[in-house]
């Protein structure tokens, strides 16, 4: 997965405007632009799962849960083992 940069959305951006028009894309701008769009959805669950595993939660007995420690470990082994989340 490559960083998401302001160029790549840029160029993410351009290729599907050019998808619009009569010409629409050659064969090899859209790979590019399926290539682009995974990584950028591969950054944002990335991002995501990074804030969700970050979230700390108050338990009614008072106890401070952090969501990452108690799910995060869980999602991982079930990744693991081939099993979808």
């Amino acid at each position: 997965m490559r960083e998401i940069t302001k160029e790549t959305i840029d160029r993410i951006n351009e290729l599907w405007h050019k998808s619009q028009t009569e010409a629409g894309l050659t064969p090899e701008e859209k790979e590019e632009q399926s290539a682009l769009r995974k990584d950028y959805i591969e950054a944002v669950k990335a991002n995501l799962r990074g804030q969700l595993n970050n979230i700390d939660i108050q338990e009614p007995d008072g106890s401070i849960t952090n969501l990452g420690e108690k799910y995060g470990k869980q999602l991982k082994e079930e990744s693991r083992h081939g099993e979808e989340p």
